[in-house]
């Protein structure tokens, strides 16, 4: 029991702690103390010490903070390059990124909280879908695809706030990003009540009856839904930043306000 006690106290400890990420593949963990931008060092404490080591940023890939920040300083090393062809070698492949698009996971905000993942993915989803269908020259990635990708480079929904878009754009091998946010809140509820009373007829004897009428009453819940667009490219540049509110003031009204933005965007085409 005491061995496991430790062992969780020390990986608290260590959750806490900056985690420096070199090129070379090494990583420091400890406390980033300073950033010295113009000496092009960072000054680092490895956790339990209190010696204090300057590490050049040319050598560091990226820091993770304890907060879950991350920032980037250099891009990974690039593999060897296998021999090319003479096409190849004209630089052909420099330019496999462009005309493609990946969609990111919409942010959704209903009543003032973050939405689960599926209903995200949704969104995302059916952006891709109505993307892809007026793609024209550009190339759509498939959200399974992306999704995946982004994963694998340990982009998370909670951590992807550290990455610039054109960092997203490298990582997912596209020249374009598309990003949006869907707020929904409940507004008033529309109510529908039948009337009620009693009916008054004459039977076969010519006398008067009357007969009591049932009554019910059903109530519909309404929303009001904003939707905010934007597109980035691989140099980190906005191309498009629109929103809009949706006319209807249903549940999935963000559907044809998400079609109106489309449209209006430099990636559709007819």
């Amino acid at each position: 029991m005491t061995l496991i006690l430790a062992s969780l106290f020390s990986f608290a400890q260590q959750a806490k702690n900056d985690v420096i990420l070199k090129l070379n593949g090494d990583e420091l963990t400890g406390k980033v103390l300073k950033i010295n931008d113009a000496d092009g060092q960072v000054d680092f404490s490895y956790a339990g010490e209190t010696l204090v080591y300057s590490i050049k940023t040319s050598e560091i890939m990226k820091i993770t903070f304890a907060s879950g920040r991350i920032q980037l300083f250099n891009k990974p090393p690039q593999a060897a390059a296998q021999p090319q062809s003479a096409s190849a070698a004209s630089g052909a492949g420099l330019a496999d990124h462009h005309n493609k698009v990946a969609v990111l996971p919409f942010s959704f905000i209903r009543d003032g909280q973050a939405a689960d993942d599926a209903i995200s993915e949704q969104v995302q989803n059916e952006c891709y879908a109505y993307m892809n269908k007026h793609a024209g020259i550009f190339t759509i990635i498939p959200p399974r695809t992306s999704n995946a990708t982004l994963i694998k480079a340990g982009v998370t929904r909670e951590n992807i706030k550290g990455y610039t878009m054109d960092d997203l754009c490298n990582i997912l091998g596209v020249e374009y990003v598309v990003d949006g946010t869907v707020t929904m809140n409940k507004t008033t509820q529309t109510t529908y009540q039948s009337n009620s009373g009693q009916v008054k007829s004459k039977g076969d004897d010519d006398k008067d009856r009357r007969y009591n009428s049932s009554s019910y009453g059903t109530a519909t819940q309404n929303y009001q839904t904003k939707l905010s667009l934007a597109i980035y490219n691989d140099k980190g540049a906005t191309v498009y930043d629109q929103n809009r509110t949706a006319f209807f003031n249903t549940q999935d009204a963000y559907t044809n306000t998400l079609e109106y933005l489309l449209k209006r965007s430099p990636l559709y085409t007819k």
